[in-house]
């Protein structure tokens, strides 16, 4: 058997497993274990993705790379380096080597300078997962210093693969995790110092966050959604986040309720800056954005299923959308067909209430 028939073979499989219902942990796995059979691999780092915010929401990492994640946090936040992961999933081209974007010059980038460089990696081949027009996760392949990077050849692979992968990780948010129907705990707050040092932590923040199902792999006192939505505060205030979104994300719990992580700027004296971020149980209307998107709605059905769920008839929903009133009930269909339901009071229940207790 050809080496090329060999490479398909694994290809495809990799993409039946993307297909499979597999939970978070099971995709990065599997694709971790396919990929090295593929191309040469010396250290990777899979996250998972808020698709409104484009803020992480977990991550795994091989080390070394674990190790040194709040230097890459810093770079991805703080700067203006090549194939940033949000500028990754607002361009045209999802998929991108180092040595792409700095044309073989390694050294202007400054990730690979202050980072890879002395960990021993050289090129990296980074990409956003991105399904339809929603981003639900993040990937980057590292190999150890040398002149020879990832080919184009590597990088169309990944390419082909990657919304395979995102199909797969917007399915286990369906299929893994639930709306939140309530009672998981109090709200409570993690204070974070400047350099991003735990000042403080109440009790209820570290309930809730002891709920979260982090990997063991990023060396961080706390999830690192909590640091995502601090950084995206600094980023926001120096002017290098990608857009002036609120830096608001939202987390699953390994019960399958959801948390929703805000931070903000407390002010003070300058030598006691503060960013305090809010952990709260997510409230329906919270994540109602994040299942429809998991759904796999287009942006105009979303709007329609969005005033549906508010109680809208179908005389307003087409005043509001300035639509027919027959171009809303071709969107309403298809918005059944994708949720899987057969009445606006079915699509109601099915998405305020955990997966498998449909009827």
């Amino acid at each position: 058997m050809s080496r090329t028939t060999d490479t398909a073979r694994a290809v495809q499989d990799l993409i039946r497993h993307c297909h499979d219902g597999l939970d978070v942990p099971g995709v990065h796995g599997e694709f971790l274990r396919s990929v090295r059979k593929l191309m040469p691999v010396d250290a990777a780092f899979f996250a998972t993705a808020d698709p409104e915010t484009l803020l992480f929401t977990g991550a795994f990492a091989d080390e070394p790379l674990g190790a040194v994640t709040p230097l890459f946090m810093d770079n991805e936040f703080g700067g203006s380096d090549v194939n940033r992961f949000a500028a990754l999933a607002i361009s045209n081209r999802h998929v991108a080597s180092l040595d792409t974007a700095t044309h073989a010059d390694r050294f202007a980038s400054g990730r690979y300078r202050e980072i890879m460089r002395p960990l021993g990696l050289g090129d990296e081949l980074r990409a956003a997962l991105v399904t339809g027009s929603q981003c639900w996760g993040y990937l980057c392949l590292h190999r150890e210093d040398h002149p020879l990077g990832f080919t184009d050849a590597e990088a169309a692979l990944i390419a082909t693969i990657a919304p395979h992968l995102a199909h797969a990780l917007r399915q286990a948010v369906l299929l893994h995790g639930a709306p939140s129907n309530g009672g998981v705990g109090e709200p409570g707050v993690v204070l974070l110092a400047e350099d991003l040092g735990v000042v403080a932590v109440t009790p209820e923040a570290a309930h809730l966050l002891s709920l979260v199902d982090e990997t063991r792999s990023i060396h961080l006192p706390l999830p690192l959604a909590v640091y995502t939505v601090a950084m995206a505060v600094r980023a926001i205030e120096q002017g290098t986040a990608p857009s002036r979104t609120l830096p608001t994300s939202r987390v699953r719990t390994v019960d399958g309720h959801w948390l929703t992580l805000h931070a903000s700027r407390l002010q003070g004296p300058p030598s006691e800056q503060r960013i305090s971020v809010v952990v709260r149980t997510a409230e329906p209307t919270a994540t109602i954005p994040l299942m429809l998107a998991a759904h796999g709605l287009s942006p105009r059905e979303a709007e329609v299923a969005r005033l549906v769920l508010r109680g809208t008839s179908t005389q307003l929903i087409s005043d509001t959308l300035h639509i027919s009133p027959h171009t809303v009930q071709d969107h309403l269909k298809a918005v059944f067909d994708k949720v899987g339901v057969r009445s606006r009071r079915d699509l109601i229940g099915r998405l305020l209430q955990p997966p498998g207790t449909a009827g």
